[in-house]
């Protein structure tokens, strides 16, 4: 510490004696103190530049010593102390000045005490020492004094706390004129010792210095009292002037119990005793606390004691905290805490107005006023008042200025929507709560400013909660209307707050108020006393500039999820702007002109206004909005509706739709149709009328899916008139191609989130090949192939590539994400794809590109862009890529859907053909062109035939299935392709001879017997002398397993009658090739005749078709 003048001088006396020389500014030293005995504590003081060395050399020197010993040390011990250091020489030894004797200037002399440990105080003013005595003595470290002893703590450990004061506890007082006697001075600082005595197992906390204990804990006798009793070292008078003390924290380690606890301290308890009233308002607040939750025997003793205690608490913030948990009381009924409140406001006005807090006042002003507003609307709400004026709906008609065909089609409009959405919402039970508010409640809700009352930042179902307890029993007509809103304005609060208050119930209650139609008349009261307020409607509000009165409440409606309420609120609030607009106009009008034309002004004549044209313009989206979201509240009956875990529709209002896009409807829409799972034929019916309008509109797509009709349409309900309604509603946004492609694009992407659902891409492919124009199909298709196929797609085709034939399910999982069965329909759904995308831009040069419109009310909506606009702005495909790909996927298809073994796909592709596969489909890649490698047209050969095998043998086991069932046959994958049509298309692109392929056709439906089919196949042969020769050898391994497997008696004696040739060749045929062995041997006649039809006379074999014949009959009249 810097030394005074006094104090430099009586130094500089007691070290040189009466002739010292002084300097004018004292020198720079650093005061050491130290405990031991003799002395039992001593006084140092080294002087800058003499002889005496400097505290910061000596222990730079001691911890570079330290530091380097240290790190020699944890090197050896760790391990990574390299072979250079283990073998180096010791360095000299760096040069360490001679220690120099420092003198005792003073000390505490005492022979028989010896000091233990000393905690200085972050201040620096005052140190803690304890002896062996078990004492604990306070030392003045500027004058070197003890000045305080305390006994009886053996083994004691001690620490410091230092803290600052908060000003705005601080109570300005009558005739203080200090610096701190207001809450501008500076803070005080006060120091308390904390002790912790071990053996008692206490931690106490004293004042110093002369101050009193303030605080006692019983913490166990195995605590640790941690705070570090030092500060940094080398600093001197001069140097610790800039150096900004620390308040380390102080803390007491329980290892009993593992816990670590820290103190602190309020500034009030070191004050003197004449000014503790803070300790004793504590006291009160507490005891408060504690009456107020206990239960009351008798309210009038509680009440007198709460008064009493609250008068007794003598800071102001303390009593205004006192008031606060008063008012926050639920068990005080609203009488105690308004006679509480009166009872704290007199007193403060009975007081000296010099003494009286100013805030305390206007707090308790403010909460008087806000409970005698509760009170007035709490009297208003309980009086039985009804209205007993008839309601018709003529009287809402005129109320809302409509006239009867308008009024009939709002009201049908509105009927349907609280049909349909009582269907979707669960069960309400009546609350007989509404327009009820705790007072506790309503005290939080509100504040008081300005001579105002606001609103605080509460929750939306508060709002609600405060508007119900102003409005829901007007809005019923069981509270006077007038009387309230007088209540609410002269209590000060603004007409603006009260129109949010109001619409907030209104638009909240939709249900009640649907059901209580005269509510729509309490409504119109209601705005009309709120617009006549003043500052509500400007007087200067020019007719052709937008009124903010009447923007705040079109701002509710269009943000409004309850369109019902919202759309009579609309109605409402256009016939009240309309009255005021209309006498405002009549006001000046009248000034202008004649009193006979002023006549001329009716109630049916409405005033042109710009506000006028928002209020249409907000009714017909509002009514737009009611009929989509009734539509999205219909849903079919159970068998329909499949959906199960789809997510919840939104629900809608106008900002949403304005903030969707321009294919936000459309998008709404398609979320509802996958929801219900409708069918695209659905859409379609409901479209019935525009298609009557445009009868030469391609048809294409139809067919598919048209077998769910008859199912459908049982169970649909209403769905069609409402579709219809919003076709409609909406002539341009739900316009059906933009229709289907929405669906399409939401079908796909919820088949993308759950893979195993194959129904959902089966559907989203017929949502596409619904879609009418072409350039929309031809985006949407690119769009899903990119974005959501072509990875699953190539995952496929490289995984059976590496297995080799169908792979398994686990494979499958692991590699494409989806089940075998899955992939199976997978991939017949991307093959309709990329055909439709072939068919889509074939036919695309032919069509003109749609014109996105919008319907005029909506022209002002932002957002993303639409799927319909992204589907335009695709390029055109490069046709021979995606059909290289159509022959890739009908191939993999083909090898999943009949579990063919040996083949890999992408052997029957030269490298030009692999390297183009999973490219960009509009990019042009270098394809396969000319004459193909032999050995590729062979493995491609062998792989159409397996197919061709496979497809007749599915065919065959399907119709066993269905004979023994004698029910319709089902497959898992949808509808089946034309796998005979699909192998001759295959044949074509794959270079190989599509008559090979017919032919084996013909032999297997022959060997499966399916006769039937095989003779309509032989129309499409070309060659039909090798195929005859084939049928000729089918036709032999049918007699010989009628002859030669059969060994019965009839039939060896037919054999022998036989030509020997013919016996030798029948012998030669293997039976057991043939499928299907039960064919009559009539069939087999015919087959023979056919055989003779194909073969020419001068063929080699024709003259054994004709024994064959012999052979047939021959065996066939013993049959007859």
């Amino acid at each position: 510490m810097t030394l005074s003048p006094f104090d430099q001088m009586k130094t500089a006396s007691t070290i040189g004696g009466f002739n010292a020389a002084i300097k004018n500014s004292p020198p720079a030293m650093s005061q050491y103190i130290t405990v031991g005995s003799n002395p039992f504590t001593g006084f140092f003081y080294a002087l800058e530049g003499s002889a005496q060395p400097l505290l910061s050399h000596v222990a730079l020197a001691v911890a570079s010593k330290l530091t380097s010993a240290l790190l020699n040390a944890a090197s050896g011990w760790l391990g990574w102390k390299s072979k250079h250091e283990e073998e180096a020489v010791p360095k000299q030894k760096p040069k360490v000045e001679p220690a120099a004797p420092l003198a005792v200037r003073f000390g505490l002399p005492d022979s028989r005490r010896h000091g233990e440990s000393i905690c200085l105080s972050p201040c620096n003013t005052l140190a803690a020492v304890t002896d062996d005595f078990g004492r604990v003595i306070l030392l003045d470290v500027a004058r070197g004094i003890a000045i305080r002893m305390w006994k009886g703590y053996r083994d004691a450990q001690i620490g410091w706390m230092q803290i600052v004061e908060d000003l705005h506890e601080r109570v300005p007082e009558k005739a203080d004129f200090s610096p701190f006697g207001n809450t501008q001075g500076p803070s005080r600082v006060a120091q308390f010792l904390v002790i912790y005595a071990p053996r008692r197992g206490i931690l106490e906390v004293w004042s110093t210095q002369q101050g009193p204990r303030v605080g006692a804990f019983n913490v166990g006798k195995h605590c640790r009292l941690l705070y570090p009793g030092y500060k940094i070292m080398g600093l001197n008078n001069v140097t610790s002037q800039g150096w900004q003390p620390q308040t380390y924290q102080i803390c007491l380690v329980d290892p009993v119990s593992g816990s670590v606890k820290t103190l602190n301290v309020p500034f009030h308890l070191a004050l003197s005793d004449k000014k503790c009233e803070r300790a004793k308002d504590m006291h009160l607040v507490k005891k408060l606390a504690t009456l107020l939750k206990t239960k009351p025997p008798s309210l009038d003793l509680v009440e007198t004691e709460i008064k009493g205690l609250i008068l007794d608490i003598k800071y102001p913030a303390t009593k205004k905290q006192a008031l606060e948990s008063i008012l926050a009381s639920e068990r005080l009924p609203f009488s105690c805490l308004r006679n509480i409140t009166q009872t704290l406001m007199d007193t403060l006005k009975n007081q000296e107005l010099e003494s009286v807090d100013e805030g305390l006042l206007q707090f308790c002003a403010n909460k008087l006023k806000l409970l005698h507003l509760y009170e007035s609307v709490s009297q208003l709400n309980s009086r039985d008042f009804h209205s007993d004026t008839p309601f018709s709906d003529n009287d809402l008609a005129v109320l809302l200025r409509l006239d009867e065909k308008e009024l009939l089609k709002l009201q049908a409009l509105l009927e349907k929507y609280k049909q349909e959405k009582s269907r979707t919402t669960t069960v309400r039970f009546s609350d007989d709560k509404d327009g009820v508010l705790p007072v506790k409640t309503f005290l939080e809700y509100l504040e008081y400013e300005k001579d105002a009352i606001n609103i605080k930042k509460i929750s939306d179902e508060e709002y609600v909660e405060l508007g119900s307890f102003f409005f829901w029993k007007c809005l019923h007509g069981e509270s006077s209307t007038e009387d309230m809103c007088h209540t609410l304005e002269s209590a000060g609060l603004s007409p603006q707050l009260l129109l949010s208050l109001l619409l907030n119930v209104w638009l909240s209650k939709e249900k009640d108020i649907l059901d209580k139609p005269q509510s729509v008349c309490c409504l119109h009261t209601m705005l009309s006393l709120l617009s006549k307020m003043k500052v509500a409607i400007d007087e200067t509000w020019d007719s052709q500039s937008v009124s903010p009165w009447w923007q705040q409440m079109r701002t509710a409606c269009v943000q409004s999820e309850n369109n019902g309420a919202a759309l009579l609120s609309a109605h409402v609030g256009h016939s009240v702007a309309a009255q005021i607009s209309n006498s405002l106009t009549e006001k000046r009008f009248s000034q202008t002109v004649v009193g006979a034309d002023s006549e001329a002004l009716t109630e049916s004549w409405e005033a042109l206004s710009l506000d006028t044209e928002y209020w249409k313009l907000l009714l017909k989206q509002l009514e737009d909005c009611l009929l989509l979201q009734t539509l999205l509240h219909s849903r079919a009956s159970a068998p329909a509706a499949r959906v199960s875990h789809a997510e919840p529709l939104p629900r809608l209002s106008v900002k949403k739709l304005l903030e969707g896009g321009r294919g936000g409807i459309a998008d709404c829409v398609a979320k509802w149709i996958f929801k219900q799972d409708l069918s695209p034929e659905v859409l379609k019916l409901a479209n019935k009328d525009r298609d009557a309008e445009n009868p030469d509109e391609p048809k294409e797509g139809i067919n598919r899916g048209f077998f769910e009709v008859p199912e459908v349409e049982v169970n649909l309900g209403a769905i069609p008139d409402l579709l219809h309604a919003a076709y409609r509603q909406f002539p341009c946004s739900l316009e059906l191609d933009m229709l289907h492609a929405h669906c399409c694009w939401e079908y796909v992407v919820q088949w993308n989130k759950d893979p195993e659902e194959a129904r959902f891409f089966v559907r989203s492919i017929e949502h596409l090949k619904h879609i009418l124009n072409a350039h929309v199909q031809n985006g949407i298709a690119l769009m899903m192939w990119n974005t959501f196929l072509v990875k699953r797609f190539s995952a496929a085709t490289y995984l059976m590539d590496k297995v080799g034939k169908s792979p398994k399910d686990r494979l499958c999982r692991r590699d494409v994400g989806m089940s075998d069965t899955a992939m199976t329909s997978f991939l017949g759904s991307c093959l309709d794809l990329l055909q439709t995308l072939m068919e889509a831009d074939v036919s695309r040069d032919e069509m003109q590109a749609p014109v996105l419109d919008t319907e005029d009310a909506w022209l002002a909506v932002e957002g993303p862009i639409s799927i319909a606009e992204l589907a335009f702005e695709q390029k055109h495909i490069h046709y021979p890529l995606v059909e290289h790909h159509s022959v890739l996927c009908s191939v993999l298809y083909a090898i999943m859907r009949f579990s063919l073994k040996t083949v890999k796909p992408l052997s029957l592709f030269d490298s030009k053909g692999k390297n183009a596969f999973f490219k960009d489909l509009t990019s042009i890649q270098l394809l396969p062109s000319g004459e193909m490698d032999p050995n590729f047209i062979s493995v491609r050969q062998q792989f159409l035939l397996k197919v061709v095998s496979a497809a007749v043998q599915a065919q065959h086991s399907a119709v066993k299935d269905r004979e023994s069932s004698e029910e319709a046959p089902t497959t898992p994958f949808g509808k089946d392709q034309d796998w005979p049509v699909l192998a001759v298309d295959l044949a074509h692109h794959l270079q190989v001879s599509e008559d090979v392929v017919r032919r084996h056709y013909v032999g297997e439906l022959y060997n499966y017997g399916a006769d039937h089919l095989g003779e309509e196949a032989i129309l499409q042969v070309h060659d039909k002398e090798v195929l005859a020769s084939q049928l000729l050898v089918l036709t032999g391994q049918r007699l010989a397993h009628a002859l030669l497997h059969a060994q019965t008696k009839e039939g060896m004696e037919l054999l022998a009658r036989l030509p020997p040739t013919l016996c030798t060749w029948l012998k030669a045929m293997n039976p057991q090739d043939l499928q299907n062995t039960e064919v009559p041997i009539a069939t087999t006649a015919k087959l023979v005749h056919k055989v003779i039809e194909l073969l020419p006379e001068n063929h080699g074999q024709y003259s054994l078709a004709l024994h064959l014949i012999e052979a047939v009959e021959a065996i066939s009249i013993p049959s007859l």
